[in-house]
């Protein structure tokens, strides 16, 4: 079928013979290795090397270029964001909504959590791939509900037993108290919206969270929070967090913690003062910088526009370059060296420092022999390739590993988490300098004085 549909499009003049070597392609003798999935990646490194029959090859790179720019794209500004968030915060993807359509939205679950976020709120990414699932109520839930006569079912029992208890009149109670401790008028507190909070604890008494934005946090969603979140403690249960999705998210964390441990204070209800505060709105990695440099109380962050759509660097830009052909190495020649092609197969090594950080890649042609430990190495840096380096690497480790041959795949494939294990890791071993977001310093990539040597002859024969 597929043959018949290119013969419909192709030229007429196409000759029959292309068809018939076409039903014949295989990928048996196609080999491919790569470097393991979750390795920082830098520019002008080879992280995939593709060999094989020349047609085979060329069917094969707007796929996997298709496959690896989106992906490593989400990844990497998943990354981002969790540099910028510290080890200890919280991070969920809720960008379902703004994907670029369902097959984007999916691989941006799956590459944000390869990139370091702890959630997602896509069920079906937590289904398929075994992400971990979070989310919180949203606003249309609480405007739904206008008085607290809604409430059904309105009883709740006791975690360790008991008669039930008639919770929508506990809470209107333990609103009086609440709103007495933080001197605002308990009939500013929306019914609507208690009674929401009401519903959602009698359905869910162990997962009780508030979101409190929708109409006045101080007055309303914060006292209609803590009332409903004492008297699920007075059955014996745990609210489990709130939700900021406007204004001055950190300047409003705190202002909910200082409640938060006001009451925890008053009622004697130590768990109190650590409920997680989460917050959303459209965050940014600049939002994330404002809230370390103004000190939030914030435990979680959702992010979701500014992640999966990548507005900072819409697409990655990964390209797909002939390097030899039939044994004789090719190069593509041009005036922006950036964009000129590193010639011949090749074996890409990371050197490390005696602190354990890489401090370069090297690319070497793949007769050369393998750079050796604590042996001084001779290497041309690309940008200053007019120079040669000296450099001592204390732990030489070869990038590449051959996943696919013969027809068949020929090494392990990691799981999801060990990915994202791989890819935090390798995050952590960048040095600070080369980690940093901001100016950070360029980390150097070099070829061997063999592999310079070729490019060198390369170009001379091509003026």
């Amino acid at each position: 079928a597929d043959v018949a549909y290119l013969r419909s499009v192709l030229p007429s003049t196409t000759e029959d013979a292309f068809f018939d070597y076409l039903a014949t392609l295989d990928a048996s003798e196609v080999t491919v290795s790569a470097m393991p999935e979750g390795s920082v990646v830098f520019a002008r490194v080879p992280f995939l090397q593709v060999k094989g029959p020349l047609l085979v090859v060329q069917l094969l790179e707007t796929t996997l270029l298709c496959l690896v720019n989106y992906a490593s794209l989400v990844a990497t500004n998943a990354a981002r964001f969790r540099l910028l968030a510290g080890p200890d915060m919280k991070l969920m993807e809720i960008g379902l909504r703004r994907a670029q359509g369902p097959d984007g939205a999916l691989s941006a679950s799956k590459y944000s959590y390869i990139g370091g976020f702890d959630y997602t709120s896509n069920i079906l990414a937590g289904k398929l791939y075994g992400i971990p699932v979070c989310g919180t109520i949203a606003h249309s839930f609480i405007m739904s509900f206008t008085s607290l006569e809604e409430v059904r079912p309105r009883e709740l029992s006791p975690l360790a037993g008991g008669e039930p208890v008639d919770l929508p009149g506990l809470a209107e109670r333990w609103l009086q108290r609440v709103c007495e401790l933080l001197r605002t008028p308990p009939e500013k507190a929306n019914q609507g919206e208690l009674a929401a909070f009401v519903s959602y604890a009698a359905t869910f008494p162990r997962d009780f969270q508030g979101l409190l934005d929708t109409y006045c946090v101080r007055r309303s969603g914060l006292p209609n929070f803590c009332a409903v979140a004492l008297a699920l403690h007075q059955l014996g249960y745990r609210a489990i967090g709130v939700r900021l999705d406007s204004g001055d998210l950190a300047q409003q964390s705190k202002e909910i913690r200082r409640v938060l441990r006001a009451c925890g204070a008053h009622f004697q209800v130590p768990w109190f003062e650590t409920i997680p505060i989460a917050v959303s709105n459209d965050i940014s990695e600049q939002s994330l910088e404002e809230f370390s440099r103004e000190g939030s109380e914030i435990n979680v962050i959702g992010v979701g526009t500014n992640l999966v759509t990548c507005p900072l660097q819409p697409s990655l830009g990964c390209v797909y370059k002939l390097v030899e052909v039939n044994g004789s190495p090719c190069l593509k020649l041009t005036e922006d060296e950036e964009k000129m092609t590193i010639p011949g197969t090749k074996t890409i090594y990371r050197l490390y420092d005696a602190a354990g950080h890489p401090f370069m890649d090297l690319m070497a042609l793949e007769e050369e022999p393998s750079p050796s430990v604590g042996q001084e190495l001779a290497v041309r840096v690309l940008g200053r390739l007019g120079e040669t380096s000296k450099v001592v690497p204390t732990t030489v480790e070869p990038l590449h590993r051959t996943y696919f041959r013969d027809g068949q795949v020929c090494e392990p494939l990691p799981s999801l988490p060990e990915v994202r294990s791989h890819a935090q890791a390798s995050l952590n071993l960048l040095s600070p300098a080369h980690r940093r977001l901001h100016q950070p310093q360029p980390y150097p990539v070099a070829v061997s004085e063999r592999l310079h040597g070729l490019l060198t002859e390369l170009r001379q024969a091509s003026q």
